[in-house]
């Protein structure tokens, strides 16, 4: 059965899970072509100045959600949960070919050659994630100086402030996280809406919550949320790990309450499958976590193991990162997160 299928049944079979008392209208459909941003907005970083993410691995999973309430002017925290089964009830799960439809995505050659490629888009008035693929290709960027994580934060800071800027009454997205997110192939995203990548290589749950500011004068609809595999391979503990996450939570609730929060599990590992079992608790509990700090939960975490508990052979480039087939299940993921926030939104 092919895995988007697979997390299409899951999902559907909790749907009565994630029933919501108040609606909104569904997304509404923007226009395809790049969005042009004040060049202004581009002015303070200087032709030189570069950014390098370095390999990491982040999961996602979907637990709390807000709703908009009538009589109130912010979403209500409402318990919801979209958790994925293991398939072991197989009424939940149609009969599908098991083959997965690829996309032609050129990943980037290097986390140097990405940051270029978003400085340039930058200098022509443009967010990369609403560029033709080709348009800023790899190829084209002949550079070899390796960003600092100073400058990829100053660069995450210049795109949100564009994204501020020049929103409007388009809908918004926020991948914020490590280098998975980092990497996610642009032509994954969904067309309909903006998406803002606030993903540094090799950061950590306590690095992200330093710099959440970035994005705040944003006013994003959704904010998807992973971290936590880069804290254990720099020796963290399970504590400071979770602790970093309430306060990412309570941040995020605080400053974008009408935000749907939704924290993606930390994907098990073949780099080092000592991790895993440590994974799997620190998911169990990041779960409750949202329950508790009114977050969402989105669980992949079943769909990218195998029979192990590692991360699946043919997910990964390198036992840590994702390869295409990863990032299309990935995609199938948030696909399925969005079309349920347009449900239960109304």
């Amino acid at each position: 059965m092919s895995d988007p299928y697979l997390l299409a049944a899951t999902l559907l079979a909790n749907r009565q899970m994630l029933t919501s008392p108040d609606k909104k209208p569904l997304l509404a459909q923007l226009d395809q072509q790049s969005v042009m941003l004040g060049s202004s907005t581009d002015q303070k970083l200087g032709a030189n100045e570069t950014i390098v993410p370095s390999k990491e691995v982040t999961t996602p999973e979907f637990s709390k959600q807000r709703v908009k309430s009538k009589s109130h002017s912010l979403r209500t925290k409402t318990s919801k949960v979209l958790a994925l089964t293991t398939g072991t009830d197989k009424q939940l799960i149609p009969h599908i070919p098991s083959e997965l439809k690829q996309k032609s995505v050129l990943l980037p050659i290097s986390g140097t050659q990405l940051y270029f490629q978003r400085l340039a888009a930058l200098k022509t008035g443009k967010i990369y994630t609403r560029v033709l693929e080709d348009q800023f290709s790899s190829s084209n960027l002949k550079t070899t100086r390796k960003p600092t994580y100073q400058e990829w934060k100053k660069l995450l800071a210049v795109e949100a402030r564009a994204i501020a800027l020049g929103q409007g009454a388009n809908h918004l997205s926020i991948l914020v996280g490590d280098s998975l997110s980092l990497c996610f192939p642009v032509e994954r995203l969904s067309g309909n809406r903006f998406w803002l990548n606030q993903g540094i290589s090799g950061d950590t749950s306590g690095g992200i919550l330093r710099r959440l500011s970035a994005f705040a004068q944003t006013r994003p609809d959704v904010i998807y949320l992973m971290a936590g595999i880069n804290d254990l391979r720099k020796g963290a503990k399970d504590k400071t790990i979770l602790d970093n996450y309430r306060q990412i939570l309570r941040y995020l609730r605080r400053n974008h309450p009408q935000s749907f929060v939704i924290v993606q599990s930390i994907l098990p590992t073949r780099f080092n499958p000592g991790f895993n079992d440590r994974i799997r608790k620190l998911n169990e509990q990041l779960l409750s976590m949202a329950h508790q700090e009114g977050a969402n939960y989105l669980n992949l975490q079943v769909v990218f193991t195998d029979d192990q508990g590692n991360l699946r052979r043919d997910l990964t480039t390198d036992g840590l990162h994702l390869s295409q087939r990863g990032y299309e299940l990935w995609h199938s993921g948030l696909k399925q997160a969005e079309n349920w926030i347009a449900l239960n939104n109304q």
